[in-house]
């Protein structure tokens, strides 16, 4: 659709902010959408190239629009939202990942993207504030190595130094806001760890995953294995992001007054639920949650791979969508297994601190373990997974 002309609509209604939300489909975006929508004086429109996923938000809500759009196509987006002259607030929560990360191809069509949206927004927004920006905590790190597996633990926090080796579009993304907006419009941006919600619409799904595995598990009445290496199974390795915190954490930058309301330079935030974890202690946990069999000293195998194992199961997957009444999805509309492969294996621990989010007053924390076990049960009332 094309959104018809927005300037000043909401006098008298009193709608005071609208959002922007670029992948209201994906993990952040569904939970963003929602959470604004039942809140006082805010309308928001949806932006994401496929309209057949929409995120589970009530469609009556006048203050709710959906716009399909193509953010690489630069006429397409121009036609359709260069009318939206009452935006307030940007969030851009998506990213293209048809190319390798780190590649120059990757950096290049993720710019054109957010150039593309800027263009057809910035100047036609007289009354935009903010624009926040997610990107991840890979922003301190190089996925190209030679890793120091003996390396001590390091916590990065938003001062670290960019990583100069090849391409990152965080960098990419970041330098273009502060070209387009410096002097203008405040902007930060938020750096979440592994992201821990529901969507049929992400590349790198853990819960997907994690749900779709643990449910073949039990159909097939498998071991519920980790397959990784000692230290990830063992050691803190990674940082939990509940995608409930990082909506919140959003919400919490954009409209803080006093963050940004004597400097329009970027803020950068780690988005991180706070208390670490490990994934032996989560995987024991979910032994019941799952109704699996986790083997009692032999739960985490070395030998053990997400892509080999689960290659063969499509079939099954489709047995348990028809047999429980399942929303008809595919294994791998959920499920990303060398994804897991990597995750489980990560030469590098990827660790954040919550100093400046936590002196600037932003509270919210969340266990990780409770962050999965609340986004089953999401999945579940969904109707993803039995």
């Amino acid at each position: 659709m094309a959104a018809q002309e927005t300037e000043n609509p909401e006098a008298g209604n009193g709608i005071e902010h609208v959002a922007a939300i670029f992948g209201v489909t994906g993990l952040v975006g569904k939970v963003l959408a929602r959470e604004l929508v039942t809140k006082p004086k805010w309308k928001v429109y949806g932006i994401a190239r496929n309209p057949e996923i929409m995120p589970p938000i009530d469609q009556r809500s006048s203050n709710f629009h959906f716009i399909q759009c193509d953010l690489l196509n630069r006429s397409e987006t121009e036609e359709r939202l260069s009318l939206l002259q009452d935006v307030t607030h940007v969030f851009w929560l998506t990213w293209a990942s048809q190319y390798q990360l780190d590649s120059v191809e990757c950096c290049e069509q993720n710019k054109a993207m957010m150039s593309n949206a800027l263009d057809a927004i910035v100047p036609k927004a007289k009354a935009l504030k903010h624009v926040s920006l997610q990107t991840g905590m890979k922003h301190y790190v190089s996925l190209q190595g030679p890793f120091d597996d003996e390396a001590e633990a390091r916590y990065y926090d938003e001062d670290c130094p960019r990583v100069d080796k090849r391409c990152n579009f965080y960098y990419v993304l970041e330098d273009l806001l502060k070209e387009r907006l410096v002097g203008k419009v405040a902007w930060s941006v938020h750096r979440p760890g592994l992201l821990i919600g529901s969507s049929r619409r992400t590349v790198y799904n853990f819960m997907g995953s994690l749900c779709v595995f643990g449910t073949i598990c039990k159909h097939l009445n498998l071991p519920f294995v980790f397959g990784g290496t000692k230290r990830c199974w063992e050691e803190t390795c990674i940082d939990g992001s509940d995608a409930r915190l990082v909506a919140q954490q959003h919400i919490w930058a954009a409209t803080n007054v006093d963050l940004y309301s004597h400097s329009t330079d970027g803020q950068s935030y780690n988005a991180i639920n706070g208390p670490s974890f490990t994934w032996k202690e989560i995987w024991t946990a979910l032994e019941e949650k799952f109704g699996v069999e986790v083997v009692h000293g032999s739960a985490f195998s070395e030998e053990f791979w997400y892509s080999k194992s689960m290659a063969d199961k499509k079939e099954v997957w489709k047995e348990i969508v028809a047999e429980k009444g399942l929303v008809q999805t595919e294994m791998e509309n959920l499920a990303n297994w060398e994804f897991l492969d990597v995750l489980f294996r990560c030469p590098f621990k990827l660790l954040g601190t919550r100093n400046k989010v936590d002196r600037l007053g932003f509270t919210v924390r969340y266990k990780t373990l409770d962050s999965i076990l609340y986004w089953i049960d999401c999945m579940r009332d969904e109707k993803l997974i039995p």
